[in-house]
């Protein structure tokens, strides 16, 4: 089971680093648009990056404090 739980882990911290860079991808994007030109291509590519990640970063942040608190009470259990 830990090893389970260290795999999970291990995928949930990835998922959060791509979707937060994809985040600040949208960003950096979105303020280079703004000072530039806003056009479709920009647009296109900062609800893609948003999109993306949100969708790792929703269930990454919600399995990332299931397994911290699994850890946790494996640990006051005594397992």
């Amino acid at each position: 089971m830990r090893q389970r739980r260290a795999l999970m882990t291990r995928w949930t911290q990835r998922a959060n680093r791509v979707g937060y860079l994809l985040f600040a991808a949208a960003i950096i994007l979105f303020i280079v648009a703004f000072t530039g030109d806003f056009n479709d291509t920009m647009v296109t590519l900062i609800v893609i990056c948003m999109t993306i990640g949100s969708i790792l970063l929703a269930p990454a942040i919600v399995l990332g404090y299931g397994l911290k608190a699994a850890e946790k009470d494996d640990l006051a259990q005594g397992r």
